[in-house]
């Protein structure tokens, strides 16, 4: 099993990005996206359950994130709004398939895509 993790780039403040995560071979129960920014801990920032119907954020990205999927194509998408300079970061999918109350765990999920480097300049 493999992700692919796309999308990344240099935006300014205000500016959008779109992230691609594909997985390869498999559905997953559950797809989320974590963020480490320089000499800090990667951190939770969105994931999404199996039927797309439910969704969680991290408090910072609430009304400017949005997380999605596709089962068909085993892609999941974080569109990122109004970023702001302390959204730099490396970003990375996950899958899995864990307990509900377990997706703001990084140490839960089972697969992780490469990171991709967001940077958002003032």
């Amino acid at each position: 099993v493999q992700l692919q993790a796309s999308g990344g780039g240099l935006v300014q403040a205000g500016g959008s990005l779109r992230l691609s995560c594909a997985a390869s071979g498999r559905t997953f129960n559950n797809m989320g996206w974590f963020r480490q920014a320089p000499g800090k801990e990667r951190e939770f920032v969105a994931a999404i359950r199996r039927s797309g119907l439910y969704t969680y954020y991290e408090d910072s990205v609430k009304g400017r994130f949005t997380i999605s999927r596709d089962n068909a194509k085993n892609t999941a998408w974080l569109q990122m709004d109004s970023l702001k300079p302390e959204d730099t970061a490396v970003y990375s999918c996950a899958a899995g398939n864990q307990p509900l109350g377990s997706l703001r765990n990084r140490s839960t999920y089972t697969y992780w895509g490469q990171g991709t480097q967001v940077t958002v300049s003032s």
